[in-house]
């Protein structure tokens, strides 16, 4: 009865070591006296004791590590601290339990030596403006060199790059300075402007002040050649009333010299008394002769044509 019992402990015991539960999200390396085997998966899972035994235990979901900072001397030897992070995941379990020991630290080497590979072949300006460019070489150059240990890197991102204090200082000094060129620029382009503005609206200006000029000048050469005609076609008509014996019209011609004489001595620039002659009653004399003249001009015209004397009898029947 007693050995029944040992029988029964012992079975029990060896159900109880033949059974392993893999949790999910993991993966369990099997191996038969350190031997791999196979791949034990999430769920229950049945070995052989004392023959079987629990190698590696891999986590197979994604996983993050932070990459410390380090310094780095970038091509123009600017030293800059530089720290990042790293997404990664295991895809085959035999690999990343077997091909490398010690996989995070692996992973962390690996990742600042291309840091430093990588930051070291540019300018700090480039570092500092072409975050994507660096995490997109990292990120192939990793991915290459971690496939043979069975893992997938899904992202590699740097999270800061940070230039001594004196860089600093000499950038924020230098991006002032370009600051005040562009400042500068803008304020000379916006006086040139300006100023190319201001000189055509002053040539416009003269434009239309010369055609003004050339129009009015058109104005009064037309007013000059009016006034010309009329005054020739007075002296016209003054003449021939002369011929005529009318001395209405020599009173009048000798009234408008005298009255124009006078105009020219009062408008003179240099004249500051004027002396008028006592003999006002030639003036009046002429002024009337003018009136008269003019009168005399409208009864004419108003008056009705003479009718034209017949012509003798002979000259008729001649024609």
């Amino acid at each position: 009865m007693s050995t029944a019992y040992v029988v029964m402990a012992v079975i029990v015991v060896f159900a109880w070591l033949g059974v392993v539960r893999v949790p999910q999200g993991y993966e369990f390396t099997l191996e038969w006296f350190g031997r791999y085997v196979r791949t034990l998966t999430p769920g229950l899972n049945f070995i052989i004791p004392f023959a079987h035994n629990v190698g590696k235990r891999i986590n197979m979901m994604e996983q993050v590590l932070d990459v410390p900072r380090q310094e780095v001397i970038t091509r123009d030897n600017a030293v800059v601290a530089v720290d990042g992070v790293v997404f990664y995941q295991v895809l085959d379990a035999p690999k990343a339990a077997y091909e490398v020991s010690t996989l995070e630290i692996a992973i962390l080497n690996l990742v600042m030596t291309n840091i430093r590979t990588v930051l070291g072949s540019m300018d700090l300006d480039e570092s500092l403006s072409k975050r994507d460019v660096i995490n997109a070489q990292l990120l192939k150059v990793v991915d290459e060199a971690t496939h043979p240990w069975g893992l997938k890197c899904n992202r590699i991102e740097i999270k800061d790059i940070t230039p001594p204090r004196d860089l600093v200082e000499s950038m924020a000094r230098q991006m002032k300075a370009e600051r005040d060129k562009r400042a500068s620029i803008l304020e000379a382009e916006g006086s040139r402007q300006s100023a190319i503005l201001r000189a055509d609206g002053e040539k416009q200006a003269a434009v239309l002040e010369a055609e003004g000029r050339k129009e009015a000048a058109f104005r009064d050469a037309e007013a000059r050649e009016r006034s010309a005609e009329a005054e020739a076609k007075a002296t016209m008509m003054v003449s021939q009333a002369i011929a005529k014996g009318d001395l209405q019209a020599i009173n009048y011609f000798v009234a408008d010299k005298y009255v124009s004489a006078i105009q020219a001595l009062a408008t003179a620039p240099n004249q500051k008394v004027l002396l008028m002659p006592m003999e006002l009653t030639g003036i009046l004399g002429s002024l009337a002769g003018v009136a008269e003249l003019a009168r005399a001009s409208f009864e004419d015209r108003a008056a009705p044509p003479k009718p034209r004397p017949p012509k003798p009898f002979e000259e008729q029947r001649n024609g």
